[in-house]
């Protein structure tokens, strides 16, 4: 960030030289992923079958949206007859200012992903019970636009959804992770299934082929062996029939 700051500096001649180019800074230690298995994945959607904000998980696990990109999602943004899903804006909790919309982390961000089938169900299911609670409010029910809300229509404070992942983690009785990691999960799942790293940038909306890279290179190995069984495959001549002369 000084860097830039300084560099804007010498654009605008009010320095002559951007002395923080000559530091060198330090490649910072990767906290190692170990996102859920399958198995675990599976068990946690199925103890979570009953709370009234399944799809969000569902949603989480499946196309990799971030926390704010979850709770800032609007219906005008779901089209579920195209089974097409937009990431257009995020909700945050920023101290001194309270709840903030604004746009995503960045341009690559803003993305139109295509809904998977547990996807587009999951999230049907959920506009159906959001029309039973608008009833059952009886007028109390405040107008939010938004797919995932409170019982009433607001907005989901982010330490709630921590709070109710937590319980939910427990009820499974699996590996506890962070919410944050349910996005690694779908980049892991995606990558070990074959998709190509490029298709996984688009989706999680990373700016660079770079950064999926660096974050998830762990299941390059076991997609490495894969290419190269499919490469022994096309190209392993046939073993010889007995009695071929081998010379031939």
């Amino acid at each position: 960030m000084l860097r830039a700051m300084l560099s804007q500096a010498v654009r605008e001649e009010l320095l002559a030289r951007n002395v923080a180019r000559l530091v060198q800074a330090p490649t910072p230690d990767r906290e190692e992923i170990h996102p859920w298995t399958e198995t675990e994945a599976r068990a946690f959607l199925t103890a979570a079958r009953a709370h009234r904000l399944h799809a969000l998980f569902v949603v989480a696990l499946a196309l990799g949206l971030r926390r704010g990109e979850l709770l800032g999602l609007r219906w005008s943004d779901v089209d579920l007859d195209a089974g097409q899903l937009r990431v257009w804006q995020t909700l945050q909790r920023v101290r001194g200012d309270g709840v903030v919309f604004g746009p995503p982390k960045s341009r690559r961000s803003r993305r139109v992903l295509t809904m998977p089938a547990v996807v587009h169900q999951a999230l049907k299911r959920h506009r159906n019970a959001q029309e039973h609670e608008r009833r059952l409010a009886n007028g109390q029910w405040q107008e939010s636009g938004l797919v995932f809300t409170t019982a009433t229509g607001r907005h989901v404070e982010p330490r709630n959804l921590n709070t109710a992942f937590g319980r939910l983690i427990a009820r499974a009785g699996v590996r506890p992770i962070r919410f944050h990691d349910m996005r690694h999960n779908c980049a892991t799942l995606l990558l070990a299934a074959g998709v190509s790293p490029r298709v996984v940038m688009d989706i999680l909306g990373h700016s660079q082929i770079a950064v999926t890279m660096n974050i998830y290179g762990h299941v390059m190995p076991a997609m490495q062996q894969e290419a190269a069984s499919h490469m022994d495959a096309a190209l392993s001549e046939p073993e010889p029939e007995a009695g071929d002369d081998a010379d031939e």
